[in-house]
């Protein structure tokens, strides 16, 4: 690597650097990710004009992680204009003009995420760390330039289809709370409005507590589950999403029929979380919807049985999964001695829910959320595709199992503008 880059070493923060009075922005290794420079959080430090001369970050330069998860590797591309970068990260700037430094953060992701070809390089110290002398001792190929940057090209390509698709995710996301937030104050019928203990709602709405809207609530079960596959499925807080059950990560119970029976789901059935770290996760609960077939709940949450005369199950989930329905469901928890908070039947009946006043206007509002939900659901699947692709690239590039001028991504439809797509 000191072949080809000029290594150079971050500053050190201290005390008097951290109280100076004349601050400079600088990255720690918690603002590297791979090929991905996060600036949500910068710290700041005092850095005397004479060491930032030798401490400056120039676009193009590449990063790379000392300790934490050694080797990882971002290039920075200029966006803010005096940035300095810490000492447990090292700042490699190429001395060749032979050198594309895009291709060594793609080699250095392959080989110490999926080749373990540098397993030992880090200093096993307490805690583990790659230092200047090994990094520019580590040996790695260097392939002509015009393939170093037909390599990046093609990975970069692959990465920014995934970083478009979560950025439409985000903005369906965001979509759908705006819409939830309308919806549950202004409804379908452009109505006016009247106020009630939970704020705005159409005029013709009533707000009913839960208790009055479900035949009963039930507890599941806390027979121990395995992932090994048995007669029954076992839903637990992971399978449980907003409005949704995700059936990626199931566990599986053998019970008597005449137990399992009183756990059985029924279709319409919703799920709630009753106890977690983080309050607000709460506020989330999923309708069964008959998959996985022939499935029960755990211990960790309840279950709840409509009226279906009077609300559309998924209806109700949608309103919970809303803010308002979060901050509602959050705010009936009650903290518990080891950090996390809980939900008791009682909590969850006296949640007040606005009410439409027709079955078929509860199904409009669910059909539109649904509409959006489909629209997340794929963009999710198109970014778990081009995730998949990026790693089989990764790897066949690396090893030259594929020549990247073989290549061929004209196949893969990358996502248009976040705009165009809502």
């Amino acid at each position: 690597m000191d072949s080809l880059f000029a290594i150079g070493s971050g500053k050190t923060m201290s005390p008097k650097a951290r109280d100076g009075l004349s601050k400079t922005p600088f990255l720690r290794t918690s603002n590297v990710f791979w090929d991905e420079i996060d600036l949500t959080e910068l710290d700041y430090m005092e850095i005397s004009a004479d060491e930032l001369r030798n401490k400056r970050l120039h676009p193009g330069d590449l990063l790379v992680c000392e300790g934490g998860e050694i080797g990882r590797s971002a290039i920075w591309s200029g966006q803010v204009e005096t940035i300095s970068f810490q000492n447990h990260l090292h700042r490699l700037r190429p001395h060749r003009a032979d050198v594309d430094p895009r291709f060594y953060v793609y080699f250095f992701q392959a080989a110490f995420t999926q080749l373990g070809i540098f397993e030992g390089a880090g200093n096993k110290t307490t805690i583990p760390n790659l230092s200047r002398n090994r990094l520019g001792a580590l040996e790695v190929p260097h392939p002509p330039v015009r393939e170093q940057v037909g390599i990046a090209d093609a990975l970069a390509f692959v990465r920014n289809g995934v970083r478009k698709e979560e950025s439409i995710v985000r903005t369906a996301q965001e979509l759908k709370q705006a819409t939830m937030r309308e919806l549950f104050t202004q409804g379908l019928r452009g109505e006016g409005q009247k106020e009630t203990e939970i704020g705005l709602v159409p005029a013709s709405w009533g707000v009913s507590r839960f208790e009055n809207v479900r035949e009963w609530l039930q507890y599941g079960t806390s027979v121990q589950c395995n992932s090994i596959p048995a007669k029954f499925p076992t839903l637990r807080i992971p399978n449980v999403e907003a409005a949704f059950v995700n059936v990626s990560d199931l566990k599986y119970c053998e019970l008597p029929k005449e137990v399992a029976d009183k756990y059985l789901l029924l279709n319409g059935d919703l799920l709630f979380i009753r106890t977690n770290g983080v309050r607000e996760r709460l506020g989330k609960c999923a309708v069964y919807s008959d998959n996985p077939p022939n499935a029960l709940f755990a211990s960790y949450l309840i279950r709840a049985r409509l009226l279906t005369k009077k609300v559309v199950p998924r209806y109700a989930a949608y309103f919970f999964s809303s803010e308002l329905g979060t901050e509602l469901v959050a705010g009936g928890a009650t903290p518990a001695a080891d950090g996390k908070f809980n939900l008791n039947t009682g909590a969850i009946d006296s949640i007040l829910l606005p009410v439409p006043p027709t079955l078929d206007e509860q199904q409009d509002i669910v059909e539109i959320l649904e509409a959006i939900d489909q629209k997340i659901g794929l963009h999710n699947r198109r970014k778990t595709i081009l995730q998949e692709l990026f790693q089989t690239l990764l790897h066949k590039l690396m090893t030259g199992e594929v020549l990247v001028s073989d290549l061929d991504l004209s196949a893969f439809e990358i996502a248009p503008t976040v705009e165009a797509t809502i």
